[in-house]
């Protein structure tokens, strides 16, 4: 029988360096276990680890880990992916009789164990999460959070409330890894197909969603976007409602105000009027994400003063519509969005033109993994034909290899612009400081962020500035 996450006291992470695995493992040592594990380099990241508490090792040997970790009975092993199969820690645990997981297999110990809300869908879901963790964190509910990114307030991806009931947690539907989930409350944002790597065609995605909300625990609340094509299956007693940015929905905003560099809307819901709610980070589509979180939060028991605060006091998440530069003196506006499915830059780009309106919109787009370009070429082409101007680097290849005749011209040349161009990433910092821009956005999921230090200074400096 699967032991439950009280059982244990030690927790060894492969792959402690992650991101994502470091929210877990300071988690843990907040809940009183002793954490340790293996990475293959040292970051800053793992040295804040190490300083916390969590034991790190650099070599990928047997003989690294702790004599005290080596007991199966009360330690937990938590693996990421991208770890080789062939590592000699990770199969020393496995040949031993660990109980060894996914990072996924440990979120849904931990939503077993408490209440939860889980937030899915092809895009939304990181600043939704975000949203929630936000309004959760500072009201009488509380909440520990996982979060797919750092949320600015707090400059971290982990919320942790001391004896909170509640877990927020970002459901990823890549590798399956949200089916691992147990959720008291579901969102789902959106169901564009993505990932088809892995769920094969459109049909296999929305069965991927439909078999998420088949994990609402009985008694639960599943939160979905209106007019999507999911056909949720859920356990008798789970309330289903919809929700939107517009009008439709048993939530959705009334009375929308643009102005000022603001949004203000109305939250409506069943037996529910929430007036003057002002969402943090004024882009469009954060009315639908704050819908979502406002109600999210109202089931899980936040006041009407509670949610109106942390929504006004959300500063979003980084690389989710963050504005580097804001261009009020005159200098160059520069946004880098994590955008990277046609309808997210379709959104984004629509964002910054009413935002910015008759400004002249450069935008640079890092097509990320050969599969989702091949699959999805045309529906980034019209999205990025709203743009005045495109700059798009090489395909970022992450876990894939290349597939012949899928490169970046696939996008670039049916883009319908009045300035188009492609530029290899290598050469792109060159690019940017011949040029003068109004506004510059970069977009993508790939590491172009890694590059935003040297572009915000090359901005700031004055090359590039109108």
């Amino acid at each position: 029988m699967e032991k439950e996450l009280r059982e244990y006291k030690r927790a060894y992470f492969i792959g402690a360096g992650g991101i994502g695995m470091a929210n877990l493992e300071r988690y843990l040592l907040q809940e009183g276990f002793m954490v340790a594990g293996y990475d293959r380099t040292p970051s800053e990241l793992t040295h804040k680890l190490e300083e916390e508490g969590v034991k790190i090792t650099y070599k990928d040997f047997q003989e690294e880990i702790p004599e005290e970790y080596r007991r199966a009975d009360d330690t937990l092993v938590v693996f990421t992916p991208a770890i080789p199969s062939d590592s000699p820690i990770l199969n020393w645990f496995q040949k031993n009789g660990f109980a060894v997981v996914k990072r996924s297999e440990l979120l849904g110990k931990i939503t077993r164990a408490g209440k939860s809300i889980c937030v899915a869908g092809s895009h939304g879901k990181t600043t939704t999460t975000s949203m929630i963790a936000n309004i959760l964190r500072e009201s009488r509910v509380g909440c520990n959070a996982f979060l797919g990114g750092i949320l600015r307030n707090t400059g971290s991806n982990l919320v942790t409330c001391k004896g909170a009931e509640w877990s927020v947690i970002e459901a990823d539907e890549y590798d399956r890894s949200f089916h691992r989930l147990t959720p008291t409350i579901a969102i789902v944002t959106s169901v564009d197909p993505d990932h088809l790597d892995i769920y094969g065609d459109e049909e296999g995605y929305l069965e991927g969603f439909s078999h998420f909300t088949s994990l609402i625990k009985a008694g639960g609340t599943l939160l979905m976007h209106s007019g999507l094509k999911l056909k949720p299956r859920v356990k008798e007693g789970v309330k289903i409602m919809t929700y939107s940015g517009g009008k439709e929905g048993d939530w959705h905003a009334e009375d929308i105000l643009f102005g000022a560099g603001t949004i203000q809307f109305t939250l409506v819901g069943p037996g529910v009027k929430i007036e003057r709610l002002e969402p943090g980070v004024p882009v469009e589509i954060n009315i639908d994400n704050a819908v979502a979180a406002a109600a999210a939060s109202h089931i899980a028991g936040a006041s009407e003063e509670e949610i109106r605060k942390g929504l006004k006091e959300f500063r979003g998440a980084k690389r989710r519509f963050e504005i580097l530069l804001d261009g009020k003196e005159g200098g160059t506006v520069l946004i880098d969005d994590y955008a990277h499915s046609p309808n997210e830059v379709s959104a984004s780009i629509r964002s910054v033109k009413k935002l910015y309106p008759g400004r002249e919109l450069t935008v640079v787009f890092q097509p990320h993994l050969y599969t989702r370009t091949r699959d999805f070429a045309d529906g980034f082409s019209e999205a990025l034909s709203q743009a005045d101007e495109v700059i798009m680097p090489e395909i970022y290849p992450a876990r894939e290899e290349p597939i012949p005749g899928i490169d970046s011209h696939l996008i670039l040349k049916n883009i319908e612009c009045k300035n188009k161009c492609y530029c290899e990433r290598k050469d792109l910092l060159n690019l940017i400081k011949s040029r003068n821009f109004d506004i510059l956005m970069t977009l993508g999921a790939a590491d172009i962020d890694v590059l935003l230090p040297e572009i915000k200074e090359i901005l700031t400096r004055g090359k590039g500035i109108c």
